[in-house]
């Protein structure tokens, strides 16, 4: 029998989520079963599936060991790098400068160096995250940037953060923001752009179109032009959709694909003056929270931009 005493981050789940974590190898019809036979109680109570749990709640296991996954001795993320470029910290969330080429999680090609694993690692040696007290809860982005992208990737410190922060991204109540350099110069110096967006999951590419489908989802991309030199244009970006590769996709379909561009762009000019990845870089992000936002109330209205980003002056092109 184990016992698991739940915590802020365990709460608000409900049983039956709380426990396929803690036993990941326990099968959902004993699952069920054993919650039916009162072999998982809450409180030494009978208690239903959908239970919710608060802190506080005991929930006893009557279960084989061989169910729950052992803890390991060391853990993976203390192998990732300790370099994280922090632009703001407190005691709910992390904001992050990620540098193009890192990916930000574990994938079939890298699994110990990405930033969640390095982020991990800076708050278990900082004392604020130590998986042998956490029964579900690990560190976790809220956001996410391609590999060669860089800019600003949110993490959570807890349970809450994440939840409120998952929920005021669906409802577009944070402000993200983009630099890029496109090719060519653009007859509206601002415009706000509406299309149609088709993802290719084997490919992992994208097709934008003029008219919709029933495959596609709708994108709106707000640009501003703030210089230009040499056919080339520096572009603010303000996504009012989040789709998969949205910009350089986007842009490309209008005929001003992005500098560096290796997927949507012609690449081969650009490497040559020194452009490996496209010039895309998620530089600033405002909280504009417009319902309910819990704990993270004081982010309201804040702020929050990389000031060198190393394509912005235009002396590249």
């Amino acid at each position: 029998m184990k016992s698991f005493t739940i915590n802020q981050n365990d709460a608000g789940q409900r049983l039956d989520k709380f426990v396929t974590k803690v036993a990941p190898l326990l099968p959902k019809s004993l699952l069920y079963k054993y919650i039916r036979l009162k072999r998982i109680k809450i409180n030494r109570k009978r208690a239903d599936i959908s239970t919710k749990l608060n802190v506080g709640d005991v929930v006893d296991m009557y279960i084989n060991d061989e169910f729950f996954e052992r803890a390991p001795k060391t853990y993976d993320f203390m192998s990732a790098s300790k370099k994280l470029n922090i632009i703001y910290e407190d005691e709910n969330i992390i904001l992050i400068d990620k540098p193009e080429g890192l990916i930000v999680h574990p994938d079939k090609n890298e699994y110990n160096d990405t930033l969640i694993t390095r982020i991990q690692r800076y708050l278990f040696e900082k004392g604020e995250y130590n998986p042998e007290q956490e029964n579900t809860f690990t560190p976790s982005l809220a956001n996410r940037i391609d590999r060669n992208t860089g800019g600003i990737v949110i993490a959570a410190k807890n349970a809450e953060t994440l939840r409120i922060l998952n929920q005021k991204i669906k409802k577009r109540e944070i402000d993200k923001f983009y630099l890029c350099l496109v090719h060519g110069i653009l007859e509206k110096k601002q415009d706000t752009l509406t299309a149609y967006h088709v993802k290719d999951e084997d490919k992992n590419t994208v097709k934008i179109s003029n008219k919709a489908n029933e495959d596609s989802k709708t994108i709106k991309t707000k640009y501003k032009v703030l210089k230009e030199k040499n056919d080339i244009s520096l572009l603010e970006i303000e996504l009012l959709t989040g789709r998969t590769h949205q910009i350089r996709a986007h842009f490309a379909f209008i005929g001003h694909p992005l500098v560096g561009d290796g997927k949507y762009g012609k690449n081969k000019l650009d490497k040559k003056k020194g452009f490996v990845h496209q010039a895309l870089y998620s530089y600033k992000l405002r909280f504009n929270f417009t319902t309910d936002s819990g704990i993270l109330e004081y982010l309201n209205h804040k702020e929050f931009q990389v000031e060198n980003v190393w394509f912005a002056t235009l002396k590249e092109v």
